[in-house]
């Protein structure tokens, strides 16, 4: 049974007779590209009486569309996915703090935002994906694939299969791997793994997985998601590439398993502050949690969740370590991480 949300935020604004003269609204502006979020948005609107008015695009045309309106913006809340490009627009300004007990209870401290001065956070994950190793089970062993550093070990050459380094889901990775090995440390282990692809990197994540089922490469990275869709797919040539796969979540027996989040925070020219506030507090509830594992087989952020979704449920049957850098520490090393890519040559 689903516990009626009524956001603590929110309770004056309802009950107040102002209130009934006009539907109250919320202006999103959200990277979200995942119809299965119209879900998660009507039952919004169903428990609280707010009405979404949602404007949809990739991350850099939101980033821009936000700097080109300024204070006349209409933005309440702004999704994205990838902790560095939230990291980025708090640092442009376009956040603002917010103190929500809800969230801050709900949301661990390293699934969001550095605290600002006043305590307030400018942003917070609502949905984890793990940057996994997806490898050929019939050609692979295991033990070769149990932790990111083997991807650099000699006896994986010309076996591996990534997308480009820069794209922010890898710079992620490399900035974690990084805090973990220190600079010189992961120069070296980029050094390896550029000298153990299989290919030059190209296509996204499940042209990765794509292309260890095709024999093109026997180990590839990817996030989790991306391997939970082939797994529920009801295309036969889709359940074909899942069969032939396993997947490792590397690094158990040390610092564990990267993961980046989606996540968002309320506008710095919100309009609609209180109504913002109520819907990212909804985002972490039980019900919208849900919505975030069942809908894109993402993990949920919050804490206490039980997940029921087959696929990752497959992946993962006891759980997995994942590690516990903060996620806002990582985003504030990738400019660094770019630099080491560059002077690696890494493409």
């Amino acid at each position: 049974m689903r516990i009626p949300f009524v956001p603590t935020t929110l309770a004056a604004l309802l009950l107040a007779g102002t209130a009934a003269a006009q539907t109250p609204e919320l202006n999103l502006y959200s990277a979200r590209h995942y119809s299965t979020d119209e879900a998660l948005y009507a039952d919004f609107t169903k428990a609280t009486g707010i009405r979404i008015n949602r404007i949809d695009s990739d991350d850099a045309g939101l980033v821009a569309r936000l700097k080109s309106e300024g204070a006349a913006s209409p933005a309440d809340v702004i999704l994205l996915v990838d902790a560095a490009r939230l990291h980025r627009l708090e640092r442009d300004g376009l956040f603002q703090p917010i103190r929500s007990a809800r969230l801050e209870e709900a949301i661990p401290p390293t699934l969001r935002s550095l605290p600002a001065a006043d305590g307030g956070l400018s942003w917070f994950g609502f949905s984890t994906r793990a940057r996994v190793i997806v490898y050929d089970k019939a050609g692979v062993k295991p033990e070769d694939v149990d932790r990111y550093e083997k991807l650099a070990d000699p006896r994986n050459k010309g076996r591996v299969c990534i997308r480009s380094g820069s794209h922010p889901y890898n710079l992620s990775l490399f900035s974690a791997v990084t805090q973990h090995l220190g600079e010189a440390g992961a120069e070296a282990w980029l050094k390896g793994l550029q000298a153990n692809l299989a290919r030059p990197p190209k296509g996204g994540d499940t042209d990765q997985i794509r292309g260890v089922a095709s024999g093109e490469c026997q180990i590839a990275v990817s996030n989790s998601y991306y391997v939970a869709r082939l797994m529920r797919s009801d295309k036969p040539e889709d359940k074909a590439v899942a069969d032939k796969v396993a997947v490792s979540f590397p690094n158990q027996d040390s610092w564990g398993t990267h993961v980046n989040i989606a996540g968002g925070g309320v506008a710095r020219h919100a309009k609609n502050r209180a109504n913002a506030i109520a819907f990212l507090e909804y985002l972490a509830t039980p019900q919208a949690q849900a919505h975030f594992a069942n809908g894109n087989n993402e993990w949920p952020a919050a804490r206490g969740i039980r997940v029921d979704n087959p696929a990752l449920q497959a992946m993962s049957p006891n759980g997995f370590k994942s590690e516990t850098i903060p996620v806002a520490t990582v985003a504030e090393r990738q400019p660094q991480v770019q630099q080491l890519l560059d002077r690696v040559g890494f493409p």
